[in-house]
């Protein structure tokens, strides 16, 4: 990892050397003729996944509901409104305000939701046997919520995030990305903990099947002027609204001008979902540097958790 990451900052600054700065409104190209999707995004915005219930069969808000969405939302979102909450409540909340970073707009199409297939806006059903699958994991994580550390979420042990996916999802903060270009990869660096996501594009085939994952293994090639990133090779350790290691996930991410970056997914799960999924998020230029995200420096949540869990063991008597 520290060599990949050391040639994707070699990369990246020779990239930026030769490259110019492309004028509004146009979608610029390397030097190979693909569309150019170097920079530093964020996909942050407040638009949801699925559609919210009260907003069921309407696809796209007017520009005055638009306005009052948002700010109901950016209100509803401010954790430092804290004055009804128990002492509980309130460490719970964690951080104030001022580290949060979930936005304030919903994406400029103004849907209501980020699935755009099917046309409801909802995560299709699962297949019963993943209902099934999910509903005892649950039940296993309920009954030994803190064993050990394996038994915590993989973003609590630092591992990955959701805004790494894949597909790449916004988060409450940190949602940038940097984009790397070159002959036979196109690299992405994750802000959120630590990921770099490598995509060959120079046409090798995937990993045998039994060679699995957490991130899959990706695949990509030009489409006219998308990049399209077939991923496969997942474990059963990461999921997406209950998809399973038979995930096939299909990314497009289109330079529609010199700001921004329809990124598009398709989730393709036979064994978890009823029928294909497809959803669309803006990725707007940011103002970089990207920083480091030392998560597992200093990580004395898990460590406490893990304490508290021994603590109530013992006063229990167990």
């Amino acid at each position: 990892m520290r060599r990949l990451g050391g040639a994707t900052v070699v990369l990246t600054l020779a990239l930026a050397a030769s490259g110019q700065t492309p004028k509004k409104g146009t979608a610029p190209r390397t030097a190979d003729g693909h569309p150019d999707l170097q920079g530093t995004w964020t996909n942050v915005t407040i638009t949801p996944l699925e559609r919210p219930a009260d907003l069921a069969g309407k696809a796209f808000l007017t520009e005055a509901e638009a306005a009052q969405y948002e700010k109901q939302t950016v209100a509803r979102n401010n954790v430092d409104n804290r004055s009804n909450l128990s002492p509980e409540a309130d460490v719970g909340l964690a951080y104030n305000n001022a580290w949060y970073d979930r936005g304030t707009k919903v994406v400029k199409t103004r849907r209501t939701s980020l699935i755009v297939d099917p046309p409801d806006g909802l995560v299709p059903a699962l297949t019963p046997q993943a209902a099934q699958r999910l509903q005892a994991s649950r039940a296993g994580a309920r009954q030994h919520p803190t064993d050990g550390p394996e038994d915590r979420s993989l973003a609590e042990r630092c591992l990955l995030w959701p805004t790494a996916g894949p597909p790449m999802m916004p988060s409450f903060y940190n949602n940038n990305y940097q984009i790397v270009q070159g002959p036979g990869y196109v690299a992405i660096l994750v802000e959120m903990i630590h990921d770099v996501r490598m995509i060959p594009t120079d046409g090798s085939p995937h990993l045998p099947k039994n060679i699995r994952q957490w991130m899959g293994d990706p695949r990509g090639h030009w489409e006219g002027d998308a990049l399209v990133v077939e991923t496969t090779n997942f474990t059963d350790k990461t999921n997406f609204h209950g998809s399973d290691e038979n995930l096939r996930l299909i990314e497009r991410f289109t330079r529609t001008d010199s700001d921004t970056i329809r990124y598009e997914f398709t989730v393709d799960d036979p064994t978890a979902f009823t029928k294909p999924f497809t959803a669309q998020i803006p990725m707007n230029r940011a103002e970089g540097p990207i920083f480091e995200y030392a998560c597992h420096e200093g990580n004395y949540a898990m460590a406490d958790m893990l304490r508290g869990a021994r603590a109530d063991e013992k006063k229990a008597g167990q």
